[in-house]
């Protein structure tokens, strides 16, 4: 496939733009959806069964329901000695830390992305969804990439992140998960000679994770952007089911807003909202709306009875 990715389709920045135009469209005010919570939950099952297309938009509420929460019981467990010396409360606040070296640095990168590499995006393919009809918009943790963004390339960390865990003296299993020791003593630093590098150039490399400009969006990342517009495209018209999961309120534009702008284009679109506490659409769309408020999990247990 050509790598001129001016040529193909871009279903990010598309989608970013329909969720623009919603804001400017969506006066109304929100709506909870029409009818009881069972008459909506039944018609969730009847659209899964009848719809044309369904367009799955996760976030991070879909993780959460699933126990990788970044506080609590889960980051006390594998950050004690983190939390301890610096203070770091949560997994989310520690990414932002200026840690005093970098064998510092990645050692919490090591436990982080090892913790967090089965987050939303990653759970879809242990759940059996075929990759190439995936899209991680904004990044994947199993994935490296230099930090100077004119290499427009990514590596996977995985056997990185396996030995930076055994050199801080996390034991493995049979399985091959990692464990803390018994005593719960592990290492705050990695060996030097540990600290990845760019097999490009040899320069430093970060998380492919979208936080600025400087996040590397590759061949694979574009690949997966055309088959995302591409897809839009092919069931333009169509009865299609736009099934949002656990999307909050941080980056609605990239999920949230395009599904709302879609459906109202297309008057056989159907919007459904999963999420807990935050269940709603716009009044100009709940006719054609579905909201239903609880843990994304158990909701999508119960449904698939």
């Amino acid at each position: 496939m050509s790598r001129n990715y001016n040529e193909r389709p871009n279903g990010y920045l598309e989608t970013i733009q329909k969720g623009l135009d919603g804001l400017r469209n969506f006066r109304d005010g929100l709506s909870l959806g029409i009818g009881t919570r069972a008459e909506q939950i039944d018609r969730l099952k009847t659209e899964l069964k009848t719809a044309d297309a369904i367009v799955i938009g996760a976030g991070a509420g879909l993780s959460t329901s699933a126990g990788f929460v970044y506080s609590g019981e889960r980051f006390r467990y594998w950050f004690p000695d983190f939390a301890e010396r610096f203070g770091i409360k949560d997994m989310y606040s520690g990414g932002f830390y200026p840690f005093p070296d970098e064998e510092t640095y990645w050692a919490w990168w090591s436990r982080h992305i090892y913790c967090n590499r089965t987050n939303v995006d990653h759970m879809f393919q242990k759940a059996g969804f075929d990759k190439k009809r995936l899209f991680y918009t904004q990044g994947d943790y199993g994935l490296f990439q230099n930090q100077r963004p004119t290499v427009q390339k990514t590596w996977d960390n995985e056997a990185w992140v396996m030995q930076a865990m055994a050199a801080q003296g996390f034991v493995k299993n049979t399985d091959g998960s990692f464990v803390m020791p018994e005593d719960r003593k592990v290492a705050m630093r990695i060996p030097t000679a540990l600290i990845p590098c760019s097999p490009e150039d040899g320069r430093k490399v970060m998380p492919n994770l979208r936080a600025d400009d400087s996040f590397v969006e590759d061949e694979g990342w574009h690949r997966a952007s055309a088959a995302y517009a591409d897809y839009l495209r092919k069931h333009d018209g169509q009865h299609v089911l736009y099934l949002e999961i656990g999307v909050g309120s941080n980056t609605p534009v990239i999920i949230k807003y395009p599904f709302w702008q879609m459906t109202d284009d297309n008057p056989k679109a159907v919007y459904c909202c999963l999420n807990y506490d935050e269940a709603y659409c716009p009044k100009q769309i709940e006719a054609r709306s579905i909201c239903i408020d609880g843990d994304t999990g158990a909701l999508l247990e119960f449904i698939g009875e």
